[in-house]
Protein backbone atom coordinates (compact mmCIF):
# COMPACT_ATOMS: atom_id res chain seq x y z
CA UNK A 1 0.00 0.00 0.00
CA UNK A 2 1.42 3.42 -0.91
CA UNK A 3 2.12 5.92 1.86
CA UNK A 4 -0.59 8.38 2.89
CA UNK A 5 0.86 11.20 0.83
CA UNK A 6 1.73 9.14 -2.26
CA UNK A 7 1.47 10.99 -5.53
CA UNK A 8 -0.30 10.02 -8.69
CA UNK A 9 0.23 12.19 -11.70
CA UNK A 10 2.22 14.64 -9.56
CA UNK A 11 -0.69 15.38 -7.17
CA UNK A 12 -0.42 14.38 -3.50
CA UNK A 13 -3.16 12.09 -2.19
CA UNK A 14 -4.64 11.61 1.28
CA UNK A 15 -5.21 8.26 2.99
CA UNK A 16 -8.68 8.06 1.42
CA UNK A 17 -7.16 8.43 -2.05
CA UNK A 18 -8.57 11.90 -2.71
CA UNK A 19 -6.31 14.36 -4.48
CA UNK A 20 -4.92 16.76 -1.87
CA UNK A 21 -4.58 19.88 -4.00
CA UNK A 22 -5.88 23.31 -3.04
CA UNK A 23 -9.46 22.43 -4.08
CA UNK A 24 -9.51 19.39 -1.81
CA UNK A 25 -8.22 20.81 1.45
CA UNK A 26 -10.07 19.48 4.47
CA UNK A 27 -12.07 22.01 6.47
CA UNK A 28 -10.96 22.92 9.97
CA UNK A 29 -12.87 23.10 13.21
CA UNK A 30 -13.43 26.87 13.29
CA UNK A 31 -14.77 26.95 9.72
CA UNK A 32 -17.12 24.06 10.44
CA UNK A 33 -18.42 25.60 13.68
CA UNK A 34 -18.94 28.99 12.00
CA UNK A 35 -20.90 27.35 9.18
CA UNK A 36 -22.95 25.45 11.77
CA UNK A 37 -23.67 28.70 13.66
CA UNK A 38 -25.00 30.30 10.46
CA UNK A 39 -27.14 27.24 9.74
CA UNK A 40 -28.51 27.13 13.29
CA UNK A 41 -29.49 30.80 13.09
CA UNK A 42 -31.28 30.17 9.79
CA UNK A 43 -33.04 27.03 11.03
CA UNK A 44 -34.03 28.56 14.38
CA UNK A 45 -35.50 31.63 12.68
CA UNK A 46 -37.32 29.58 10.05
CA UNK A 47 -38.68 27.14 12.65
CA UNK A 48 -39.94 29.95 14.90
CA UNK A 49 -41.68 31.64 11.99
CA UNK A 50 -43.12 28.32 10.76
CA UNK A 51 -44.49 27.52 14.22
CA UNK A 52 -46.12 30.88 14.90
CA UNK A 53 -46.75 32.85 11.72
CA UNK A 54 -49.48 30.72 10.04
CA UNK A 55 -51.75 30.89 13.11
CA UNK A 56 -51.16 34.62 13.53
CA UNK A 57 -52.01 35.27 9.89
CA UNK A 58 -55.12 33.08 10.15
CA UNK A 59 -56.30 35.01 13.22
CA UNK A 60 -55.69 38.40 11.64
CA UNK A 61 -57.48 37.47 8.39
CA UNK A 62 -60.47 35.56 9.77
CA UNK A 63 -60.71 36.89 13.33
CA UNK A 64 -61.17 33.29 14.49
CA UNK A 65 -58.74 31.15 16.46
CA UNK A 66 -57.51 28.29 14.20
CA UNK A 67 -58.18 24.74 15.38
CA UNK A 68 -55.67 22.41 13.76
CA UNK A 69 -53.26 24.92 12.23
CA UNK A 70 -51.12 25.52 15.36
CA UNK A 71 -50.43 21.79 15.77
CA UNK A 72 -49.59 21.35 12.08
CA UNK A 73 -47.34 24.42 12.17
CA UNK A 74 -45.42 23.11 15.18
CA UNK A 75 -44.94 19.70 13.52
CA UNK A 76 -43.67 21.38 10.36
CA UNK A 77 -41.30 23.52 12.44
CA UNK A 78 -39.99 20.40 14.21
CA UNK A 79 -39.27 18.69 10.87
CA UNK A 80 -37.62 21.76 9.36
CA UNK A 81 -34.05 21.25 10.72
CA UNK A 82 -33.89 17.65 9.49
CA UNK A 83 -35.33 18.65 6.11
CA UNK A 84 -32.93 21.58 5.74
CA UNK A 85 -29.75 19.61 6.45
CA UNK A 86 -30.86 16.53 4.50
CA UNK A 87 -31.80 18.50 1.40
CA UNK A 88 -28.69 20.68 1.51
CA UNK A 89 -26.23 17.79 1.89
CA UNK A 90 -28.02 15.60 -0.64
CA UNK A 91 -28.66 18.19 -3.36
CA UNK A 92 -25.37 20.06 -3.31
CA UNK A 93 -23.26 19.02 -0.35
CA UNK A 94 -23.68 22.48 1.11
CA UNK A 95 -25.87 24.25 3.60
CA UNK A 96 -26.11 28.04 3.46
CA UNK A 97 -23.46 28.28 6.18
CA UNK A 98 -21.16 25.91 4.30
CA UNK A 99 -21.69 27.89 1.09
CA UNK A 100 -20.77 31.16 2.82
CA UNK A 101 -17.58 29.63 4.23
CA UNK A 102 -16.69 27.71 1.07
CA UNK A 103 -17.23 24.23 2.54
CA UNK A 104 -18.77 21.09 1.07
CA UNK A 105 -19.69 17.69 2.50
CA UNK A 106 -18.64 14.84 0.21
CA UNK A 107 -17.71 11.20 0.29
CA UNK A 108 -13.95 10.66 0.77
CA UNK A 109 -13.54 10.00 -2.95
CA UNK A 110 -15.09 13.41 -3.71
CA UNK A 111 -18.48 12.01 -4.76
CA UNK A 112 -21.82 13.42 -3.73
CA UNK A 113 -23.55 12.38 -0.53
CA UNK A 114 -26.60 10.23 -1.29
CA UNK A 115 -30.10 10.83 0.07
CA UNK A 116 -30.03 8.04 2.67
CA UNK A 117 -26.58 9.06 3.95
CA UNK A 118 -27.61 12.74 4.09
CA UNK A 119 -30.89 11.95 5.88
CA UNK A 120 -29.24 9.66 8.41
CA UNK A 121 -26.38 12.11 9.00
CA UNK A 122 -28.88 14.91 9.63
CA UNK A 123 -31.10 12.79 11.87
CA UNK A 124 -28.24 11.58 14.05
CA UNK A 125 -26.80 15.09 14.22
CA UNK A 126 -30.09 16.48 15.48
CA UNK A 127 -30.86 13.59 17.84
CA UNK A 128 -27.38 13.55 19.37
CA UNK A 129 -26.30 17.20 19.00
CA UNK A 130 -24.01 17.29 22.09
CA UNK A 131 -22.18 14.15 20.95
CA UNK A 132 -21.99 15.61 17.42
CA UNK A 133 -20.32 18.78 18.77
CA UNK A 134 -17.87 16.88 20.98
CA UNK A 135 -17.10 14.54 18.07
CA UNK A 136 -16.12 17.56 15.98
CA UNK A 137 -13.10 18.00 18.26
CA UNK A 138 -11.64 14.95 16.49
CA UNK A 139 -11.01 17.34 13.57
CA UNK A 140 -8.07 18.67 15.58
CA UNK A 141 -6.36 15.26 15.67
CA UNK A 142 -7.36 13.55 12.42
CA UNK A 143 -5.13 13.81 9.34
CA UNK A 144 -8.21 14.32 7.11
CA UNK A 145 -9.92 16.53 9.71
CA UNK A 146 -12.79 14.09 10.05
CA UNK A 147 -15.18 14.34 12.98
CA UNK A 148 -16.67 11.22 14.58
CA UNK A 149 -19.81 11.59 12.49
CA UNK A 150 -17.73 11.90 9.31
CA UNK A 151 -16.12 8.55 10.09
CA UNK A 152 -19.50 7.02 10.96
CA UNK A 153 -21.21 8.20 7.75
CA UNK A 154 -18.24 8.02 5.38
CA UNK A 155 -18.05 11.75 4.70
CA UNK A 156 -15.44 14.51 4.68
CA UNK A 157 -15.78 18.28 4.72
CA UNK A 158 -13.57 20.15 2.29
CA UNK A 159 -12.95 23.74 1.32
CA UNK A 160 -14.50 24.22 -2.11
CA UNK A 161 -14.88 27.23 -4.37
CA UNK A 162 -18.41 27.90 -5.63
CA UNK A 163 -17.49 27.83 -9.31
CA UNK A 164 -20.12 26.82 -11.86
CA UNK A 165 -17.97 23.95 -13.10
CA UNK A 166 -17.73 22.56 -9.57
CA UNK A 167 -19.29 19.06 -9.74
CA UNK A 168 -20.81 19.50 -6.29
CA UNK A 169 -22.67 22.63 -7.30
CA UNK A 170 -23.77 21.32 -10.68
CA UNK A 171 -25.18 23.33 -13.55
CA UNK A 172 -27.22 26.44 -12.80
CA UNK A 173 -30.90 25.79 -12.26
CA UNK A 174 -32.98 27.32 -15.04
CA UNK A 175 -36.60 28.26 -14.49
CA UNK A 176 -39.19 26.39 -16.57
CA UNK A 177 -40.46 28.17 -19.68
Amino acid sequence: MPPANATAGGLPRSRSGAVADRHHQYAGLVSRWCALAVDLAIVATAAALTASLPSAIWRSVTGVEPDLLPAVSVMAAAALPWTYFTAAWWLGGRTVGALLLGLAVTRPDGGRVGLVRAATRAGVGIAFAPVWLVGMLNVLFDAERRAWHDRLFGTVVRYRAGRREDPLVGPPIRPPR
